[in-house]
């Protein structure tokens, strides 16, 4: 059978699976990157003898017998990386009171923990730990294995039937974001730290699932951190021979009778395909390169009303020192709010990368301090005045470093390296919209939906990532790439196959 050209935009994880898959199953891929290095925001740099990695926090899914361990072999993740279990996720720091509550994989000790918090509230916090039971033992990657294109009516029911004991959580006080959830506790410190167990956002049911892998031990993270994660998934590629240009921005997808042709890159060049994948920015994508000539009023709904996960800022040190005590990643609750532009920033989240000795040279760490911030205070700052953008990264960075010093008792004068990266930072290397780092926020309504990875009207398109997969993070984004495949494969009439190294 001759070979089809797919030309796939943007080499972020979504990318690069959709073409480890493409050339599983005979397409010629040829992916097209804006940015000098594959990832998109899994992103990582190197500054002196610093390894800064802007991109995972955790993952799940890496034990054997799993849906998603086997994506992970299949896009050559394993066995190119060594992962560490998580067994503690989250500590919280009130810089007030030095009082810190840990979250960890023994859920027993976390509802003594939070009950010694909050005595008053035990009722609750017992109903809210026994909620995650029905979460526990679940394959990782459970519903993942095909997408809705291709699930038909009978197979949907049988899947709907393995999820009965779990459709109560789907509604009513569990399918609240936790940030309203959250008020059947009477204690504010109690309060902040179930509504941080992941984002306010989410509906609590997704927070029982997240306690649920942990207390499974299915958390971990990638000791080489984004880079080494990204790396070996670029390396699959190519040795499945696929093809890809970095520094090559797409500036129009070609269309002709309604189909998808080609693409043409910022520098005028052209060229042409028989299907065109978007692994790029969703907004771009379709009101961009596709001038908004194939939407609907679902899609403009979507685009024009739902909230977006807010940028954040994030300052990383190179640190000549080290703290093995401490936790990987913090929550720090500031006695005195950080004011930036017109927000104050009442809490900031700290990461150490105590855990592995990859980020830095041997006695030295990399400590991270960031936060959430406004789009439009550091885009317009940035276009016009950039002494101005500089020096306020610079007065920043200098501010957090004396917030962390209130728990990390020296580390100022220990700083070797610092680097901050803006919205704007993350807008220019990924053309996220606003610079929004997982696309649409995992609120109720949108974690619940699912999105077309066609767009209508149009043939030979699709759509991979974070934008057709609400809540973005990395298993679904790679998950998309592998279903825009199934998917073209069934319209192709070609059986889908995988191939494991």
């Amino acid at each position: 059978m001759a070979e089809k050209n797919i030309i796939i935009i943007g080499a972020g994880l979504a990318g690069l699976s959709t073409g480890c898959y493409a050339r599983m199953n005979g397409y010629n891929a040829h992916i097209f990157e804006h940015h000098s290095q594959p990832g998109g925001v899994a992103a990582a740099w190197r500054r002196g003898e610093y390894l800064f990695d802007y991109g995972t926090h955790w993952l799940f899914g890496h034990k054997p017998g799993q849906l998603i361990y086997d994506l992970f072999q299949e896009c050559g993740v394993i066995p190119a990386n060594s992962f560490i279990d998580i067994d503690s996720y989250i500590s919280y720091y009130d810089e007030a009171s030095s009082r810190i509550t840990h979250v960890t994989s023994d859920l027993a000790k976390l509802a003594a923990d939070l009950t010694a918090i909050s005595p008053q509230d035990k009722a609750a916090i017992d109903a809210f730990i026994a909620h995650v039971a029905p979460f526990r033992g679940m394959n990782m990657g459970m519903g993942m294995d095909k997408p809705m294109e291709l699930i038909g009516f009978f197979e949907n029911i049988k899947r709907f039937w393995g999820m009965r004991s779990m459709f109560k959580y789907f509604s009513g006080n569990y399918s609240k974001p936790m940030g309203e959830f959250v008020l059947v506790f009477r204690n504010p410190w109690l309060r902040d730290v179930v509504k941080n167990l992941f984002f306010p956002e989410i509906p609590a049911w997704f927070a029982c699932f997240i306690l649920a892998l942990l207390a499974d031990g299915n958390l971990f993270r990638v000791k080489g951190g984004s880079l080494s994660f990204v790396k070996a998934i670029e390396d699959r590629y190519k040795a499945l021979g696929g093809e890809i240009t970095y520094n090559a921005t797409v500036e129009k997808i070609l269309v002709k009778g309604n189909r998808a042709v080609g693409v043409r890159l910022k520098d005028g060049s052209e060229h042409k395909a028989d299907k065109v994948v978007s692994a790029a920015d969703g907004y771009s994508t379709i009101y961009k390169m596709l001038d908004g000539r194939y939407v609907n009023s679902k899609i403009d709904e979507r685009y024009k009303t739902w909230k977006l996960f807010k940028p954040i800022i994030i300052a990383s040190y190179g640190v000549a020192m080290q703290f093995p005590a401490e936790p990987a990643i913090t929550l720090y609750k500031l006695a005195q709010p950080l004011r930036v532009a017109d927000e104050m920033i009442d809490a900031i989240g700290v990461r150490i990368f105590n855990y592995t000795p990859d980020f830095a040279p041997p006695g030295k760490t990399v400590v991270q301090a960031m936060f959430d911030t406004r789009w439009d205070y550091w885009s317009d700052m940035y276009e016009r005045d950039r002494v101005a953008y500089e020096a306020e990264k610079k007065a920043i960075a200098s501010e957090l470093l004396n917030r962390l010093e209130s728990r990390l008792k020296g580390i100022t004068s220990k700083v070797e390296v610092t680097d901050v990266a803006t919205p704007y930072t993350t807008w220019r290397y990924s053309l996220n919209r606003n610079g929004s780092y997982e696309g649409f926020s995992p609120t109720p309504k949108a974690i619940m939906s699912r999105i077309p990875k066609t767009l209508p009207g149009l043939n030979n398109f699709y759509m991979a990532g974070q934008w057709v997969m609400p809540g973005g993070g990395m298993v679904p984004c790679m998950t998309a790439g592998k279903h825009v495949v199934q998917i073209i494969c069934k319209r192709d009439g070609r059986e889908f196959r995988v191939v494991t190294p």
